[in-house]
């Protein structure tokens, strides 16, 4: 029983409170009995009791009530830090410093001698000392007591400044059990060849695949700092032909605590290579617009409608109304805002943007001032044959959004659109094309009619890295089976921009329009599709998987386009948002066509909805479709 009690208390990862309380009352005694020893030349022995006894009654009455002051008792040995020695110091140096000025005036007006200065100086040189030593060892035991380095893989650090150090020191203490450090690389020629840490840094030059064989390294570890570096040079490429595992490691910020956990340091991803730039927003005026504010966004359980909710969550929203038909997916969000924006008023609400009535209630409770309206159908196949549900939800459902905005007096709704609407060759684009007609002329009417309206913006822009249902994710799935990776033509290619990019653009756009704009994102340089496949199965290590072509899908392009050859662009104070100058069209045609369209999609008769879309938007023209059949009757 005794042995078990035993083995459990060493085995614990931390020790009790009352434990490090009785550990640093014992100091306070011995440091007071050789403070004595000391100052009397050992023959402190010789004194009454009664005078060491009242100084040790004293100081360790003092010093107990500034460790509940300081809590100095408080923190995990094991993690004990440099702000933990210091609140001891101050802890220790308050205490002494009322007991040397409580001894000096006793003595002179109550002829009380609490204690001699000297003993009581001494005493406060030896306490400190001891229990700065005793954190050394009980964090050192611990951490010999608690290593398994039996399944531990060597690593090495790309990054030897702070950054880099930082990821050291979290590996030595809390992660010791599953890496072991070897070494780390550099790029600044006055770091090469030093010692860090007990360990070596090595040049990122040709001779580091021979360094890391030699010390059977096959994971490496990117300091946040160095992530830029790594886009612009073949460095990931080099490793990931060897096999060589990279990692990421989050910034310091994003840690809990100061601990890093294993969770933390993800395998890269292929968006985490893209060389793009980062693109920055004006801080400040997002927030003036979003802070205080009750923000809607639909879709918001979606990639994008997600994003979003995470990027205005950090502006400080007075209310947030997530509006989404996925049950599993809204309740994911749930938990993350319960998890990491406790403080924000939240609601997640299930709900189809097609249901009028559903939605009324919703906006008549809630009465949001900004809406970000992320909600629609976006596989460009899938739509191809439901094409029904294509206009209930992504032309009805935003209409009726839209309507709603104006009648409970929102300030600014913003539409989620995409490239796809430019000279759409699918049902999806064109629907989308659809709905920023309706937006546009719905603002132009309300602009016309004057005094404070709602302002409606249009954000257009292309594929999203990592969304869901796209290309990486399927790939990575593709890869991860052993393949083959389909591509559907060798020529494909299409714009690509990360999720946590286009959001930051969608609320700049959204903070600097005025109403009627449609924005469209530089999107950076076209990429390969194939290239692409080819970049992900380097980095997966794998030399075994083949991609194969099957064809392009039903309504799908080589290449998309942002604008319209008819459309031209007009810059913003924003180097990577335009404004797209596109014909203006008449409301109350605009809605009357519209309702036609709505009613013929409910005959779920898929070539007459198709004809009614074609006559709205007289550029979309199909392809690899059996909807090209309608074309060649005009």
């Amino acid at each position: 029983m005794k042995r078990n009690f035993f083995h459990r208390y060493l085995s614990a990862k931390v020790l009790p409170i009352w434990t490090i309380l009785l550990i640093d009352v014992f100091i306070i005694v011995i440091s007071s009995l050789l403070a004595y020893a000391l100052r009397y030349d050992f023959r402190s022995i010789f004194l009454e009791s009664s005078t060491i006894d009242k100084t040790i009654l004293w100081t360790v009455a003092v010093n107990l009530i500034f460790f509940r002051v300081f809590r100095t008792y408080s923190n995990v040995l094991r993690f004990s830090s440099f702000v933990d020695i210091m609140r001891i110091f101050v802890s220790l140096t308050v205490s002494y410093a009322l007991l040397m000025i409580t001894s000096v005036l006793t003595e002179s007006y109550l002829e009380f001698n609490l204690a001699p200065v000297s003993v009581l100086f001494m005493s406060y040189i030896i306490s400190f000392a001891m229990m700065a030593c005793s954190r050394v060892i009980v964090k050192t035991f611990f951490e010999a007591l608690n290593f398994d380095g039996t399944h531990s893989a060597n690593v090495f650090i790309y990054g030897a400044k702070e950054a880099g150090v930082n990821i050291a020191k979290a590996l030595r203490v809390n992660l010791r059990n599953h890496y072991r450090l070897r070494g780390f690389i550099a790029d600044e020629p006055e770091l090469i060849n030093k010692v860090m840490m007990g360990v070596k840094v090595f040049p990122n030059d040709d001779t580091l695949i021979d360094v890391l064989n030699d010390r059977d390294v096959q994971t490496i570890i990117i300091s946040p700092a160095k992530m830029e570096e790594l886009k612009k040079s073949d460095m990931a490429d080099r490793l990931l032909v060897h096999n060589i595992k990279l990692m990421t490691a989050p910034p310091l910020s994003e840690w809990n605590g100061q601990a890093l956990s294993r969770t933390q340091l993800k395998e890269i991803q292929i968006e985490d290579l893209l060389q793009r730039n980062p693109i920055e927003i004006d801080i400040h005026k997002v927030a003036s617009h979003l802070e205080g504010k009750r923000v809607m966004i639909t879709g918001a359980a979606g990639s994008i409608g997600s994003e979003i909710m995470r990027q205005v969550a950090s502006f400080n929203p007075y209310k947030l109304i997530l509006v989404d038909q996925a049950e599993t997916p809204l309740h994911d969000i749930r938990l993350e805002l319960q998890d990491r924006w406790r403080d924000i008023d939240a609601e997640t609400i299930i709900a189809d943007i097609s249901n009028a009535t559903r939605m009324e209630d919703i906006f008549r409770e809630f009465k949001p001032q900004y809406i970000f309206h992320a909600a629609a159908y976006k596989h460009v196949p899938m739509m191809e044959d439901n094409v029904s549900e294509s206009i209930q939800v992504n032309v009805f459902g935003t209409r009726t959004v839209a309507d709603l905005a104006v009648k409970y007096g929102a300030e600014k709704f913003v539409m989620i659109s995409t490239d796809k609407a430019v000279n759409p060759t699918n049902v999806m684009g064109c629907s989308k094309r659809i709905c920023e007609i309706y937006v546009q002329s719905l603002a132009k009417k309300l602009q016309k009619e004057g005094g404070h309206a709602t302002q409606f913006i249009t954000t257009r822009f292309g594929n999203v890295l990592g969304s869901n249902g796209s290309v990486i994710p399927r790939f990575r799935d593709q890869i991860q089976r052993g393949g083959p990776v389909t591509v559907t033509h060798p020529e494909i290619i299409r714009y690509f921009m990360t999720i946590p990019e286009a959001c930051r653009l969608v609320l700049e756009a959204g903070s600097m329009g005025n109403g009627g704009e449609i924005y469209i994102f530089d999107m950076g340089k076209p990429v390969k599709i194939v290239d692409l496949a080819k970049r992900m199965i380097s980095l997966s290590g794998r030399t075994d998987v083949k991609i194969e072509f099957t064809g392009l899908r039903h309504g799908e392009k080589l290449y998309e386009e942002l604008l319209n050859v008819k459309e031209l662009t007009k810059p913003t104070y924003h180097e990577k948002i335009m404004i797209a100058t596109v014909r203006e069209y008449d409301y109350d045609e605009v809605k009357e066509r519209i309702q036609k369209l709505i009613d013929v999609s409910y005959t779920y008769d898929q070539m007459k909805i198709v004809a009614a879309m074609k006559d709205i938007v007289p550029e979309f023209v199909s392809k690899n479709s059996c909807f090209e059949a309608l074309d060649k009757k005009k």
